[in-house]
């Protein structure tokens, strides 16, 4: 940019030497002549000052380093829409090319032409555009008038993040003419909002809206959400948001929300976006979140609250208490949780076991930090449970006859889940509840009848083994008791509590425990060979 100075460059976008800066000031800084802007830094650490001089204040700044003065030409306010889109997108023909001659008739007369073809096929590589990415190509503005939908009029996805737009009207005057625009990404954009707030159709097509890192308020979503009126996708990661009122009207369709790393929301603001219909996945990573509650739900009921929730995100929290996880029970449609790197949930050597708890805390759960809850180890995970805090339930009143059954409220609310457990599985027995302690069932011998349903013959053994014993060292075992090849074995095993159901034991790498086998049980062995 020259020196020359327009009254409109305060509060413009701008980019000095790849960092980028808002203008606060545009004018004279004595003793020094000539034209000055003040700029104020995105990243503080760039800057010198907090835009003083000399006990002079020029403008201000959030940060007491965040400004700078630089002079206009070094300042680059950046380009249009249609301009960056041709400089990324247009292949460039060679000189030959440009050169080439060609006879058209406009009207009746003949008219000789240079470097026609060369324009057609720029028209045509524009107008078969979909998907634009422009991250950090120093968009400003639109460009001409009416210039991007005759250039472009099919595109349907564009990437403007880290650009240099300033205001949502020229996000608007670019919008308006891209009919068809589905999915808009605007982080790490600093937008001041329009004037006006008669917008409605201008994202009438869009459905997936990008707005991390730009500084937005929740007022602020809530106005944007008034234009988008079939927005399905919601990302505002990184904006220091609070949720200060309950979406009326707006947001309606959305499915996906992203509030990570806004680290002012707390478990009550979530309670204002709790009734959103459509809300299939909510992602919480890093907002700091450690306990939530659902009052209107009572032990064993489900809330009223996210009715249509299936996938929740609440990764880098701090979740420190099972109660925690008791509460998501209440969810009426939760199927996936991701909850890592939490200090409840950090990966140590009791990993498996904190991802068994959860499962047989979180009844209706079919994946868990990305992993498939396969319907074997939800047995596994459910059973462990119960035999884990049977002592803990037979001193709170626990009984194995349901109708004496007086269990304390407080044991209620630590295990909501454990009187169903009961009826799924029968309640556990006195003989189990001596032989095992909490979380040490690995360590625990297991005695177990060996059969050969293919050799009647064979007589039935008896034999003890750790529960912790993997199925390949099982194989091991009875490869030398048989005399054949492991890989001729085949392992299955039947429980007395469930008489005619065999459950194989396909995986090698899995423990006896793994597969929920119980002392008394039969072990069905059988020859390929």
């Amino acid at each position: 940019m020259s020196d020359t100075l327009t009254p409109d460059v305060i509060g413009r976008r701008v980019e000095v030497n790849g960092e980028h800066a808002t203008v606060r000031f545009a004018g004279v800084v004595p003793p020094v002549a000539g034209p000055w802007l003040g700029v104020e830094w995105d990243n503080p650490e760039r800057g010198k000052h907090d835009g003083s001089h000399e006990g002079t204040v020029y403008f201000k700044c959030r940060h007491p380093t965040g400004g700078s003065f630089v002079r206009p030409n070094k300042v680059n306010f950046g380009t249009d829409f249609l301009t960056a889109i041709k400089n990324r997108y247009v292949l460039e023909d060679g000189p030959e090319e440009d050169r080439k001659e060609q006879i058209v008739t406009l009207g009746n007369k003949p008219v000789e032409t240079v470097g026609f073809d060369s324009l057609m096929k720029q028209q045509s590589q524009l107008s078969k555009l979909q998907e634009v990415s422009l991250r950090n190509c120093a968009v400003s503005c639109a460009g001409e008038k009416g210039g991007v939908a005759e250039a472009c009029p099919n595109i349907r996805r564009v990437d403007l993040s880290k650009n240099l737009l300033s205001s949502w009207d020229e996000v608007i005057h670019i919008a308006d003419q891209l009919r068809h625009l589905e999915v808009l990404n605007l982080s790490e954009n600093k937008l001041k909002f329009p004037s006006g707030s008669a917008l409605t159709g201008t994202f009438s097509a869009l459905k997936v809206l990008v707005l991390n890192q730009t500084g937005i308020t929740w007022a602020e979503v809530l106005r944007c959400a008034a234009w988008c009126p079939g927005l399905e996708e919601l990302y505002l990661e990184s904006n220091n948001i609070v949720i200060s009122e309950r979406p009326t009207d707006v947001l309606q369709t959305v499915k996906l929300l992203d509030l990570s790393s806004n680290q002012l929301i707390d478990e009550n603001q979530l309670y204002l976006i709790a009734h959103l219909p459509r809300l299939e996945q909510l992602i919480l990573s890093d907002i700091g979140i450690s306990s939530i509650h659902f009052p209107d739900a009572g032990i064993g009921c489900k809330t009223s609250m996210f009715p249509s929730l299936q996938y929740l995100v609440v990764n880098d929290n701090q979740i420190s208490q099972w109660s925690f996880f008791n509460e998501l029970d209440k969810l009426p449609s939760l199927r996936a949780l991701s909850c890592l790197r939490n200090p409840l949930t950090k990966e140590d050597k009791e990993a498996n076991m904190t991802r068994q708890l959860i499962i047989a805390s979180i009844g209706q759960l079919k994946t868990l930090n990305k992993c498939e809850i396969l319907p074997k180890e939800r047995r596994t995970a459910e059973l462990d449970y119960r035999k884990a805090f049977g002592n803990e339930w037979k001193q709170a009143g626990g009984h194995q006859d349901p109708d004496k059954n007086r269990l304390s409220e407080e044991f209620l609310r630590a295990h909501p889940r454990y009187q169903f457990l009961c009826l799924k599985y029968g309640a556990p027995e006195d003989w189990e509840l001596k032989t095992q302690q909490p979380f040490m069932l690995k360590n625990q011998l297991l005695t177990l009848k060996i059969k050969y349903p293919d050799q009647l013959d064979q007589k039935v053994l008896e034999k003890q083994l750790p529960g912790s014993m993997t199925i390949q060292k099982v194989k091991g075992w009875l490869s030398r008791l048989l005399k054949v090849p492991v890989s001729d074995l085949l392992l299955s095993y039947e429980s007395p509590k469930e008489p005619g159901i065999e459950i194989k034991l396909e995986n090698d790498l899995q423990s006896l425990r793994f597969y929920s086998v119980e002392n008394e049980d039969c072990l069905l062995v059988r020859c390929t060979s």
